[in-house]
């Protein structure tokens, strides 16, 4: 991967990264398109919002509507019309999610499809060779979930597990990708430290293009979750760049990139908006209260959003109470621009040296 360290203010990183489909400078925060789409957007609200990269989901594709169909059409690229870059995950944490329709296998995952039952297996090498028919930019490995609290003996089981999966990724990857995918590694380890310093150093040692921290958010407490990164981030090489998967808040991004993380994904902006809360500089918005009936405000005055620069609060409150579509589009591009401002302000400051002000600054912002 062609990777550039373009600034350091303590741990925290901006970074560039040259994938096949645009440059891609951290920190970064990935918008999520379970399905080949973010929802209730489409690939020009994604340009709209400068965009360089979403996620897609490895299992959720292949069962509908299949690798191989997409692959036909012209890849996630070609089948969506995003042009920008993909990550896809690996399929881990829907067996995670899912796990009443799973069970464990010596080569990997079997589950059930949620859709119709059918079964199926996940193993390292076949959840590859689908992000590679799905033309992913950036391949995640297989790797063992496990939801906290665990109990020593199985975060070790799964610690073993995901780096033998990853040892045998790495081989499959080095036979059959082609020079536009990428692969990551993911650490596992729960909070315990010395499980996260051994799945980080045994994963180090093998030659990934980058490394996920996974396992977290996942029912442990943020103190637990931030020290935790704090502890694994330095462990990474600095080299190449380090993805928290699944996190998170706003608050939960700007701790993680104080200690060192540069790529993010989770759902809670989108989600968040369809469930009428909106981020703002002056706290979060609940829109389907009855305050906003009357007000011509725009969600944030400071906020330079097509939502904000449109469309009132009352408008906004009415469209959510009468369930209108066009209130999941606007809040939606309201939200993932408000967070991935708040990434380009991170850079901004990590360039200039001042991300320790821009932390503190943002955290009382946000309250």
């Amino acid at each position: 991967m062609d990777f550039s360290l373009d600034a350091q203010d303590g741990y925290a990183r901006a970074l560039t990264l040259c994938l096949a489909h645009g440059r891609v400078q951290t920190p970064i925060f990935m918008p999520v398109g379970t399905q080949g789409g973010v929802k209730s957007l489409d690939s020009q609200d994604l340009y709209g919002l400068k965009a360089p990269i979403i996620l897609a989901n490895t299992y959720h594709l292949y069962l509908r509507p299949s690798h191989t169909r997409i692959a036909k059409l012209g890849g996630l690229h070609g089948f969506s019309g995003f042009k920008g870059n993909f990550l896809t995950d690996s399929g881990g944490f829907q067996a995670f999610s899912l796990r009443h329709n799973t069970k464990e296998h010596d080569q990997g995952i079997v589950f059930k499809s949620h859709i119709d039952g059918s079964p199926h297996l996940f193993t390292p090498t076949k959840v590859l060779d689908i992000q590679y028919a799905l033309n992913s930019d950036i391949c995640m490995v297989l790797d063992d979930l496990v939801g906290l609290p665990a109990s020593y003996e199985r975060l070790l089981q799964a610690v073993q597990k995901t780096t033998a999966w990853a040892q045998k990724s790495l081989e499959h990857h080095r036979q059959h990708a082609r020079p536009n995918h990428h692969i990551f590694a993911i650490v596992q380890g729960g909070t315990h430290l010395a499980l996260r310093t051994q799945s980080a150093l045994e994963l180090s040692a093998l030659d990934f293009d980058g490394f996920a921290i996974g396992g977290l958010a996942v029912g442990e407490s943020a103190l637990e979750m931030y020290e935790t990164i704090a502890h694994t981030a330095p462990l990474l090489p600095t080299h190449k760049p380090r993805y928290l998967m699944g996190v998170g808040t706003p608050q939960d991004l700007l701790e993680a990139i104080d200690r060192g993380v540069d790529m993010f994904d989770c759902v809670m902006p989108t989600r968040n908006a369809r469930n009428g809360t909106l981020f703002s500089m002056q706290g979060k918005i609940a829109i389907k209260n009855m305050r906003y009936k009357d007000s011509d405000m725009p969600l944030d005055s400071t906020c330079t959003c097509h939502t904000c620069a449109h469309y009132s609060r009352a408008y906004l409150h009415h469209l959510f109470k009468a369930r209108e579509l066009s209130y999941f589009r606007l809040a939606s591009l309201h939200n993932l621009h408000f967070y991935l401002e708040l990434m380009r302000g991170a850079r901004e400051a990590i360039l200039t040296q001042n991300y320790a002000s821009y932390k503190a600054c943002m955290l009382e912002r946000l309250g």
